[in-house]
């Protein structure tokens, strides 16, 4: 089966989260290495990345409550165009030019979806689980979004991310083609977990998306 559709994952994947995080240490009043030691002790356990406020002293936080305080603070949890990595947008680009349909597929609230067309306008399809009103890894997530597509067999789309959890064992089971991206504290972290031989690519950067696919078809 050829894949003819390749769908991305968003934080980690496409944006560098990293200043996003920055922001939460600021928020709480915490220094920022002892966030990221925290959120890597998080991920390590393979707890949600909620429990990091908890390990920090704030537990039961509300992160909806909190965003909307942070916006009216002026310090909202959004990212742009500073925050893409460097081969995320060539990458897209690049699949497009090669005829292959590319989706857009993420735990993202939905009123990110302006924000990712607007850095993404190549993009055909932007699916996110505060519209499909389901996250990842709900398996529900992944069929709405194949039903989104409206492909002939889940074979034909790769599911590219940087979680194991989240993205590439759910992928795996609906059928699709996963692809480990290892960047961002998930992808390192979860590389090392012996479930990562599961996923059919294991990349370094997006730069080796499309010879990687091409080695596939």
């Amino acid at each position: 089966m050829t894949v003819t559709t390749v769908l991305f994952d968003v934080g980690e994947t496409l944006v560098d989260e990293t200043r996003q995080w920055e922001g939460w240490a600021r928020w709480l009043g915490v220094p920022t290495p002892w966030f990221f030691a925290a959120l890597g002790a998080v991920i390590g356990r393979g707890a949600p990345h909620t429990d990091v406020f908890t390990a920090l002293g704030h537990p039961g936080i509300d992160l909806a409550v909190e965003r909307r305080r942070r916006t009216d603070a002026g310090d909202p949890d959004e990212f742009d165009e500073q925050d893409l990595y460097p081969d995320a947008r060539a990458c897209l680009d690049g699949l497009t030019r090669r005829g292959l349909t590319v989706g857009i597929a993420a735990n993202q609230p939905a009123h990110r979806e302006a924000v990712v067309r607007q850095l993404f306008p190549g993009v055909e399809v932007v699916l996110l689980s505060g519209a499909l009103g389901v996250e990842k890894p709900d398996p529900l997530f992944f069929e709405r979004s194949l039903t989104a597509l409206s492909v002939d067999d889940p074979a034909e789309v790769a599911y590219v991310g940087d979680r194991l959890d989240n993205d590439v064992l759910p992928a795996i089971e609906a059928g699709m083609v996963a692809i480990h991206l290892r960047r961002g504290p998930w992808g390192v972290i979860h590389a090392a977990r012996p479930e990562a031989a599961r996923a059919r690519l294991r990349i370094d950067g997006l730069a080796e998306m499309a010879d990687a696919l091409a080695g596939l078809t």
